[in-house]
């Protein structure tokens, strides 16, 4: 992989998480999200541009994300000294998440298991259902429902962009997933299946329609942020670990 391989899945995942920033978004020497909902993934700081003074950066975001909670994400589209000014300035480094990627190119092997249906939602299906089958997942509580259905609603990304997939087995919604098309890249996102029905196959199965969409429109790599969980699923479909976010909170 290159380095110009890797900068186009920083950017989509920059891209991506800028598609919360309903109450505030910015990608210059700070790029940052603000949704506003109080739940820590869905407001932060996704990079500080090398030539940005790391002690600006903190007390503009301080600023800018004051009475929400949220995240650092110290990558490697961020200056390289990034980590070490937070962990001085006082922030708690929470955990680390992997970037996966994988070559689109290859064979996609994966049989959906029996009695799974997965379509993708279009402008005449709710989203309600699809935010509500990936909130326990994410942590999303019953509170936040209505605002985090309405960022869903109101995201900036180019038409087309986010393809919503969702897994139906006997009738029931029981996951989701999302295909994110910027920078050529296929970013996978929402990967998720409700507690009672895990370990059947139905995410793997979620991920492997969004890289076949991505490849249907030409894409040649798919990217993604894992979870502990998720890497294990990811890396029998074949990606790989290309590099690592460390996260940091207030």
């Amino acid at each position: 992989m290159t380095t110009a391989d890797l900068d186009r899945q920083l950017a989509n995942a920059r891209d991506y998480w800028l598609g919360w920033g309903a109450a505030d978004r910015s990608d210059g020497a700070l790029t940052l999200y603000r949704s506003s909902v109080a739940h820590p993934q869905l407001n932060g700081v996704l990079r500080v541009s090398p030539h940005h003074s790391p002690q600006d950066a903190m007390a503009e975001a301080e600023d800018r994300l004051a009475g929400v909670p949220h995240l650092w994400w110290a990558g490697p589209d961020s200056r390289p000294d990034l980590a070490d000014h937070l962990l001085a300035a006082g922030l708690t480094e929470s955990g680390t998440v992997p970037i996966m990627s994988r070559d689109l190119t290859r064979p996609i092997q994966e049989t959906p298991p029996p009695g799974l249906r997965i379509h993708q939602l279009t402008d005449l299906d709710p989203l309600s259902g699809w935010v509500h089958t990936y909130a326990p997942s994410f942590g999303v509580t019953p509170d936040q429902y209505d605002q985090v259905l309405q960022v869903e609603h109101d995201r900036p990304d180019k038409p087309g962009a986010l393809v919503r997939f969702a897994a139906h087995w006997n009738g029931r919604l029981v996951g989701t997933s999302a295909l994110f098309d910027a920078h050529g890249v296929a970013g996978i996102y929402v990967v998720t299946t409700q507690e009672t029905h895990r370990r059947r196959g139905i995410g793997t199965a979620l991920t492997a329609a969004a890289m076949r969409e991505g490849r249907d429109r030409d894409l040649d790599t798919a990217t993604l942020q894992a979870s502990a969980a998720g890497v294990p699923v990811y890396q029998r479909l074949g990606f790989e670990t290309v590099a690592t976010y460390r996260m940091f909170s207030g």
